[in-house]
């Protein structure tokens, strides 16, 4: 068993800033957890193209407000505190933030934690 806390992991090589927020990774590949979780702030007025080719997501609002769009669709879905979404075949989709978002996300499997999104390139993946 071990304890980490929020605090224990911002301003460390955990607290990844990516041009559009920040992410903390809580669990990373060394935790040997098999999954990745990660604490997520998406500042207001991202818009974002993004494609996970590698990992499989699962994204709990708990602040703010925006939106998902599933790019194969064109279907938006709002999100708001109590929005769960899944990405569960590597979906290219758009990310807007309307507000700040703070989202807590699981990666299957997990990120090493250094990764970051390319936010000039459209469809950037990890």
């Amino acid at each position: 068993m071990f304890v980490r806390t929020l605090d224990d992991v911002i301003g460390t090589e955990r607290d990844i800033a990516w041009g559009n927020g920040q992410s903390r990774r809580l669990l990373v590949e060394a935790d040997n957890m098999g999954f990745a979780l990660l604490d997520t702030i998406v500042n207001a007025g991202t818009d974002l193209e993004i494609q996970y080719k590698n990992h499989l997501e699962a994204v709990y609002c708990v602040e703010g407000k925006g939106s998902i769009t599933d790019l194969a669709t064109e279907t938006k879905y709002e999100i708001k505190p109590g929005v769960m979404y899944v990405l569960d075949d590597h979906d290219r989709h758009r990310l807007r933030a309307t507000e700040d978002l703070r989202l807590i996300c699981v990666f299957n499997p997990p990120l090493k934690g250094n990764e970051k999104h390319d936010i000039n390139t459209p469809g950037s993946s990890y």
